[in-house]
């Protein structure tokens, strides 16, 4: 069984506040989990408004359909969230 965790830093720098960081990030969770059939949250800095630590996580019995999975999740971030700034992108594999 392969464990794979993409983390993902976000800037947005035109969120002024935590309510419009949560009316940005939020949608993009919901909308990942039901497209990928993924985990996905918010990991780390909750509390800062212009950036955000998202983390998806998905279980497989093939570890490279896992990479794949998280891979094209990066993929889609790019091509469909222009107005976000990814800032770095890891990929782990347990």
């Amino acid at each position: 069984m392969a464990v794979a965790v993409l983390t993902i830093r976000l800037e947005l720098p035109d969120c002024t506040s935590l309510k419009d960081k949560r009316s940005r990030v939020k949608p993009i969770l919901t909308r990942l989990h039901k497209e990928f059939n993924i985990s996905a949250a918010e990991v780390d800095l909750q509390d800062m408004p212009g950036t955000a630590i998202l983390a998806f996580v998905t279980v497989s019995e093939d570890r490279s359909y896992a990479r794949r999975v998280l891979e094209r999740i990066e993929e889609w971030l790019v091509e469909e969230r222009p107005d976000l700034e990814l800032v770095a992108v890891e990929i782990e594999e347990r």
